[in-house]
């Protein structure tokens, strides 16, 4: 695929999404680079501010089998996963398969359920598989996680725990609408609901191809360094009890790339770190002062450590011909 025809596939699913979500570029933005470094996403906002309206307009923009399920304090792990049950027909067990069987999973309102059935996520998220009952099954390609979930002070929610919120490439939040786009949205949601006319332009295979392009998108040796020290800088700050994993390092490189390849380069910019980098590792660190104020204190700091880290030298990079290769 030449970058020109990613570009333009890229370009056709934010005119999709933007004929429905009104305003939220940013995160729109932040939510296609998810997409394409073939990460999950986690979309925390107050209720009614379009969260699953911008998962579900997502997965109708691509032609992948979509799942949706609402999270509830009695929702049980094979709820999820699937079971294996006794068919008295055939007089033999049958396994029905759960909604994580889809390419798009859109888990709604996450931290609404019991951190027992928020851990049965985990394998899936990583290695894109699920063992149950000791046979491993393989997961579609490709697999994407939208969570969604209220702030963690909302009543009735089970915070999301470190491991769990570690396998989220990113977490987004678009916040209100202004007072223009809240006169856009009523004037768009009048009459028909526009998200019901919205047809799929590109297929999984045209996603995985993408996914595998901005793994190609060309990084310097400076700019691995200089992610490592953003990384690094989390872990000794004061007013961190738990830094970012490297995990999280891998998360920044490949949310970079997808970024620069978002902005139709083939190679990162230290503007394109800076970008990813909130999102990217303020869910991840956990303050001294507990879960409670992470969000608001941990995107500060996150700030900070890119005020005070020295930006590398921008190389030259070499034309490449229109190619990722």
């Amino acid at each position: 695929m030449m970058l020109q025809e990613a570009n333009a596939l890229i370009q056709a699913i934010r005119v999709n999404l933007s004929k429905v979500i009104v305003g939220k570029e940013e995160g729109v933005d932040l939510l296609l680079t998810a997409l394409l470094a073939n990460g999950h996403v986690l979309l925390e906002d107050v209720p009614g501010t379009g969260k699953t309206m911008l998962a579900k307009t997502l997965a109708r923009s691509l032609d992948c089998s979509f799942k949706r399920i609402q999270f509830t304090p009695d929702l049980l792990p094979s709820d999820l996963s699937g079971i294996n049950y006794y068919n008295q027909k055939t007089g033999e067990f049958q396994f029905r398969p759960g909604p994580v069987f889809a390419s798009i999973l859109l888990a709604d309102e996450i931290n609404r359920a019991t951190p027992r059935t928020q851990s049965s996520l985990l394998e899936c998220m990583e290695e894109r598989q699920i063992t149950i009952d000791g046979l491993t099954h393989e997961l579609e390609a490709p697999f994407l996680v939208i969570a969604t979930q209220n702030p963690v002070d909302s009543q009735g929610t089970f915070p999301l725990p470190e491991a769990q919120l570690d396998r989220f490439l990113m977490r987004i939040t678009t916040g209100y609408p202004t007072f223009d786009e809240g006169v856009h949205i009523l004037q768009r949601f009048r009459g028909n609901n526009p998200l019901q006319d919205t047809a799929a332009v590109a297929t999984g295979r045209d996603i995985q191809e993408l996914q595998r392009l901005t793994a190609a998108v060309t990084v310097s040796d400076d700019l691995l360094g200089y992610m490592i020290s953003i990384v690094e800088a989390t872990r000794k700050a004061p007013a961190v009890k738990l830094g970012a994993s490297p995990r999280a390092g891998f998360g920044l490189l490949r949310a970079a790339q997808g970024y620069a390849l978002l902005r139709e380069r083939d190679h990162v910019l230290p503007d394109d770190i800076k970008a990813v980098a909130v999102p990217v590792l303020a869910h991840r660190l956990l303050m001294q002062r507990g879960p409670g104020s992470r969000e608001g204190q941990a995107a500060e700091l996150v700030q900070q450590v890119l005020r005070e880290v020295e930006v590398p030298a921008e190389p030259v990079m070499p034309a490449r011909g229109g190619r990722v290769d």
